[in-house]
């Protein structure tokens, strides 16, 4: 005779936001008693299961812990319920490694200094860059006209301007974040694209 099992968590996925992350399910029904879950990782050279510091938790997600945070590493998760003696079966996350896995935010635009034919943005990443990283600004801007057609720009710098401009003109902006690794002096692929920020819209001066 088996023992009765507790069903397993569903919809078990890791959410992940400028590297911040977090493994998260759905709450396993029961008709009475609370369960708790118990989460825990790997990662992908190690066989051993480690606590996220999230056993017994009534919480129906678990954040990473700090040494989680190695961004290139593998990390296989896992979650399982348990109500009393009775344990769910163990769930797996698919394999996950921040550096490809993770959703870039839109860059913070900290200020717009207008000339007649410039505008000089000032920005900062959407997280804490690490030493390697290689980060380059995607800048899409026109003139706020009926049909818009938009010029492109790259920079590297968080202070650079957007230059050739009508004066006394109102131009809009949008900007995304590349994020590309520097190993061994080779870039590794074509990097992470970020989410473009809300358009913004500035008139330059007059001469």
């Amino acid at each position: 005779e088996t023992s009765p099992r507790l069903p397993a968590p569903k919809n078990v996925e890791i959410y992940s936001y400028n590297f911040q992350s977090l493994l998260r399910w759905s709450p396993v029904p029961v008709e009475n008693g609370s369960v708790l879950y118990t989460a825990q990782y790997r990662t992908g050279f190690h066989q051993e299961w480690t606590g996220m510091g999230c056993a017994q938790s009534p919480q129906p997600s678990c954040a990473f812990p700090p040494e989680m945070r190695r961004r290139r590493w593998t990390f296989l998760l896992r979650v399982r319920a348990e109500l009393g003696a009775l344990t769910s079966a163990w769930v797996l996350s698919p394999p996950f490694v921040a550096d490809t896995n993770t959703t870039l935010g839109p860059p913070r635009v900290n200020s717009v200094t207008v000339s007649p034919d410039s505008l000089l943005l000032s920005l900062s990443p959407p997280f804490t860059p690490e030493p390697g990283d290689l980060l380059q600004y995607h800048v899409s801007y026109w003139e706020n006209k009926t049909s818009p057609r938009a010029k492109k720009l790259r920079e590297s710098k968080t202070l650079f301007q957007i230059g050739n401009l009508k004066e006394s003109t109102l131009y809009c902006f949008s900007v995304r974040v590349q994020l590309r690794s520097h190993s061994d002096h080779v870039l590794q692929g074509p990097g992470l694209l970020g989410e473009k920020s809300a358009p913004e819209c500035h008139r330059t001066a007059l001469s």
